[in-house]
């Protein structure tokens, strides 16, 4: 067992099998997910778990080179989440449009259960060197 990290078994097998440039989505639980995909539907009860503790735990085993999320996204509290977890990779704003069509290139899609509009992430897998 893991002494601490992410536990989700599946969430990480995925994870630790990204490679350079692979996409893994975090994401509200009214983003589609195109046929294909993959999802980790973690939602449990509404607003749970929080986009910003999952996206979180996410980051804390993915190197990430880029961010992109939704430009209608106005609501401060996930502005702040994004400039904060973001800070020094480089983040896009994109339509959600956009954002959607970005998904069907993703490996997975982990679902959260924030209700928090456009509450959602495409991230580019880096490398650690």
């Amino acid at each position: 067992m893991r002494n601490d990290g992410l536990w989700h078994p599946r969430l990480l097998e995925i994870i630790t099998s990204l490679g350079h440039g692979d996409l893994l989505v975090v994401a509200d639980p009214g983003l589609p997910v195109p046929p294909g995909v993959e999802v980790v539907d973690l939602v449990w009860r509404r607003g749970e778990p929080a986009f910003p503790l999952v996206l979180e735990a996410v980051l804390d085993e993915l190197v990430v080179e880029q961010a992109t999320v939704a430009h209608e996204a106005a609501d401060p509290g996930l502005l702040a989440v994004f400039d904060h977890q973001f800070a020094d990779t480089t983040l896009e704003r994109v339509p959600h449009t956009r954002l959607k069509k970005l998904t069907r290139r993703a490996r997975a899609i982990v679902r959260t259960g924030e209700i928090t509009p456009y509450a959602n992430v495409v991230l580019r897998a880096g490398v650690p060197f």
